[in-house]
């Protein structure tokens, strides 16, 4: 009982940490993206990124509160429904929002002559019709969550599966639960299939620039390196605490189900993994902020 309220206690204390955070960062993308002359696309994707994980962080701090302090009287049925299904696509949108960022950094530091330059977004608004598509795709991907999930007091509890505390998840239909979970793999594995190139191809492009500052240096010439490409690199630590967490995460909850049982310990890992990469992205992009400015 004591291990479980200090978990929950610092829970709390890194979600509102990670909330102050990311509210800084969406704040300061926000006012930088409204008084530019010149609207950057990726200061409108980084706000996006920025609100998910708010959203995230909110839904998911809002359980552990309940749970914390008994507040089960605070929600309805509708309450736990809207909560459960918010935190979902949101963490849909964090995947499609940090491969969308990955790409488009990687265009941005591609060579003028290439092939994928052509492929820069010319203004930011011609990034808002994606941005609309992750909200639609990831809506009906966990459009099914409502309809078997239900609140505790108005259910017999023997007759649920899953427990959240104060949410239950009933037993799914088979074959519903499985084209839901097919579409949601295969979403996970496309975005971070079009991450991975993307990062892999910025890597390419950082070693051949490694390979050019270094001769410009042996040569006695100065250089700096270009804010875009200090932006790369932003965008490669950004990409790499996301899959730290997601695998991580993945690979527990793979072994929870095969050992049919979760231990206190198990439990609590995830339950930080599910938000880790919403807290720390934030101080990430806060770290890197001088870069920011001049992403393109």
């Amino acid at each position: 009982m004591v291990l479980n309220m200090i978990k929950i206690a610092v829970f709390l204390f890194l979600t509102g940490f990670g909330i102050v955070g990311n509210i800084s960062v969406f704040v300061n993308c926000m006012f930088i993206f409204l008084v530019s002359s010149e609207k950057k696309s990726v200061h409108l994707i980084l706000i996006h990124l920025a609100f998910t994980n708010i959203l995230m962080l909110s839904c998911r701090g809002m359980q552990k509160t309940i749970e914390a302090f008994g507040l089960r009287n605070f929600q309805d049925d509708v309450g736990c429904k809207t909560v459960v299904y918010l935190q979902r696509v949101a963490r849909g949108l964090s995947i499609c929002t940090t491969s969308l960022l990955t790409v488009v950094q990687a265009i941005a530091i591609s060579p003028r002559a290439s092939r994928w330059r052509r492929l820069q977004p010319r203004s930011a608004w011609n990034i808002l019709p994606l941005l609309i598509f992750f909200w639609i795709l990831n809506a009906v991907i966990s459009i099914n969550l409502p309809f078997y999930i239900k609140y505790i007091n108005i259910m017999n509890i023997s007759e649920t599966r899953k427990s959240e505390n104060y949410c239950y998840f009933l037993p799914e239909i088979w074959i519903i639960r499985s084209i839901f979970l097919f579409l949601m793999v295969l979403r996970d594995a496309g975005f971070q299939g079009v991450m991975g190139w993307a990062s892999g191809y910025m890597v390419f492009l950082l070693h051949k620039h490694h390979q050019h500052v270094f001769y410009l240096q042996t040569s006695k010439l100065l250089y700096r390196t270009p804010p875009e490409k200090k932006a790369a690199q932003s965008v490669l630590l950004l990409m790499l605490c996301f899959l730290f967490f997601y695998w991580t995460d993945s690979f527990l909850s793979f072994y929870s189900t095969v050992s049919s049982g979760n231990n206190f310990i198990t439990v609590t890992i995830q339950d930080f993994l599910t938000v880790g990469h919403a807290i720390l992205s934030s101080f990430v992009l806060i770290h890197r902020d001088g870069h920011l400015c001049f992403w393109k």
